[in-house]
C-alpha cells in the first residue's frame, strides 16, 4: 500500500497541522500517514507509545474467524484492511528497519466434542453465507495440520486468510516509522484538555500550554471519551472491556503450533520467539487491572483442553489489556459535529486488524475533507444525538 498522500487526488493546501490524542497503533499509524503527506503531527501518549491496548494485544488479523452474526456490517472493513496488511507490513518494516513479526500459517478453529461441533458447523455455514473462503477440516484433517492439538477433537475448519502479527513489534516499527517521517511523539504527556471554541477544535492544551492544532484526532481507545474539554455532544460512547491474557514458553525450534488456535474458550497465538500467547477473557469491569485466580484458571483450561502439551510449559507472563468496546462493537471513525474533531477510537477487539484501513481513511478524510466510502457506515452519527443537558 502507498502512502496515503499518493492516493489522493484533491489534497488540502497548506497541509493542515494534527494533534493526535493517543499513542497506541491507531494514533500512531494515522500519524505516520500524515507525516508521510507533508503534514506537521504531534501525537501524544499519556504514558508510553504502545503500552495500552496495543501491547495487551494478541495481533491476530481475524477477519474470517472472527465474524458473528450481530457483527456482518463490520465485515467489509475488516476484510479490506486485512487485504491491506501484507503491503502494510512490509511497507512499515522497510520504513522503520524493523520486522513486525507477520506471519501466515493461517488460523484452525477447533470443536472438542459433538456440541461444539455442532456449534462449529452453525458458525461455518454462516461463513458459506458471507462468501468467506474457510475450509471444513475432518478431526485427522486438522491432526495433520497440528500434531499437538488433543487427539480426540471432534472437528475444525481452516482459514488460510486469517493471519498475525506481533503487535509489539508493530508498535515500535511505527514509533520510529513516525519518526523517521518528521513526526513528533511525545510520551509521558497526558493532554488536559481539547480547545473547542465557537464549534471549532482549535488543538490541545499540554502541561498548561495551549498547542494549537488545525485538525485533533482523538484515538485515545477506551479512554476516549474522558479527555478534558471534550463536549459531550461528540463524546464516543467507548467503554474499557477487560481482557486477562497470559505468554507461555516453548522451545522456538520446535513449537506446539504453528497455526493460530481457536479452541471453544481460549484462542492460541504461538510467536516466532516461543512466546504462545493465550487469550483472553471478556469482563465489564471497568478499568480494573487485577490478574484473577478465575481468570488464570479459566485460560490455563481452555488452552490445556485443546493442547496437553502446555502443562509442562512455564508461564513467562501475565498482564490485562482494555478494549475500547462501542455500543455496537463497530469503531467510531470520522469527523464529528465539532470542526476540525476527528475520532479513530471503539476497535474493541480488531484493533490491530483495523489498524491499516484506518490510518488510510482517517489520514485520506484529513487531507481532502471527503470521508471515504469504507468509513461512512462507522461514525459517531449513527448513535442517538447527545445534549450537553444530559447527565
Amino acid at each position: 500500500m502507498s502512502g496515503v498522500s499518493s492516493s489522493v487526488s484533491s489534497p488540502r493546501s497548506p497541509r493542515p497541522t494534527v494533534a493526535i490524542v493517543g499513542g497506541g497503533v491507531i494514533g500512531l499509524s494515522i500519524g505516520w500517514r500524515l507525516a508521510q503527506a507533508g503534514c506537521t503531527v504531534d501525537v501524544y501518549e499519556r504514558g508510553r507509545a504502545g503500552q495500552g491496548a496495543t501491547f495487551a494485544a494478541a495481533g491476530m488479523l481475524a477477519a474470517g474467524v472472527e465474524v458473528e452474526p450481530s457483527e456482518e456490517g463490520l465485515l467489509p472493513l475488516t476484510l479490506r484492511s486485512q487485504e491491506l496488511w501484507p503491503d502494510f507490513a512490509r511497507e512499515l518494516e522497510a520504513a522503520s528497519g524493523r520486522s513486525v513479526g507477520y506471519r501466515a500459517e493461517g488460523t484452525v478453529v477447533v470443536a472438542l466434542t459433538r456440541d461444539d461441533a455442532e456449534q462449529l458447523r452453525f458458525t461455518f455455514e454462516l461463513y458459506e453465507r458471507l462468501g468467506l473462503a474457510i475450509e471444513w477440516l475432518s478431526a485427522a484433517d486438522a491432526l495433520r495440520r497440528e500434531p499437538m492439538l488433543h487427539p480426540r477433537l471432534a472437528a475444525a475448519c481452516y482459514s488460510a486468510a486469517d493471519h498475525q502479527v506481533d503487535n509489539r513489534r508493530v508498535a515500535l516499527a511505527l514509533i520510529e516509522a513516525f519518526r523517521r517521517a518528521g513526526g513528533r511523539l511525545h510520551e509521558e504527556t497526558g493532554v488536559d484538555s481539547l480547545d473547542v471554541e465557537g464549534g471549532r477544535a482549535r488543538g490541545v492544551t499540554v502541561r498548561g500550554e495551549r498547542r494549537p492544532a488545525d485538525i485533533v484526532v482523538l484515538a485515545a481507545g477506551a479512554w476516549s471519551r474522558d479527555i478534558p474539554g471534550l463536549p459531550l455532544a461528540v463524546r464516543p460512547p467507548v467503554r474499557p472491556v477487560k481482557g486477562q491474557m497470559m505468554a507461555l514458553g516453548m522451545d522456538a525450534s520446535r513449537p506446539l503450533i504453528t497455526h493460530v488456535i481457536w479452541a471453544p474458550k481460549a484462542y492460541l497465538v504461538p510467536r516466532s520467539d516461543g512466546r504462545l500467547i493465550i487469550g483472553a477473557t471478556t469482563e465489564e469491569r471497568g478499568f480494573d487491572t487485577s490478574i484473577t485466580a478465575g481468570g488464570t484458571l479459566a485460560l490455563l483450561d481452555g488452552a490445556w483442553r485443546v493442547l496437553p502439551g502446555i502443562e509442562e510449559l512455564p508461564i513467562v507472563e501475565q498482564w490485562v489489556g482494555f478494549r475500547p468496546g462501542s455500543r455496537d462493537d463497530a469503531p467510531i471513525l470520522g469527523p464529528t459535529s465539532v470542526e476540525g474533531l476527528v475520532l479513530a477510537t471503539g476497535h474493541h477487539r480488531n484493533g490491530i486488524l483495523l489498524t491499516p484501513v484506518t490510518a488510510q481513511g482517517i489520514a485520506s478524510y484529513i487531507l481532502t475533507g471527503q470521508v471515504p466510502d469504507a468509513l461512512r457506515a462507522f461514525g459517531l452519527d449513527r448513535f442517538p444525538q447527545r445534549k450537553e443537558t444530559t447527565s
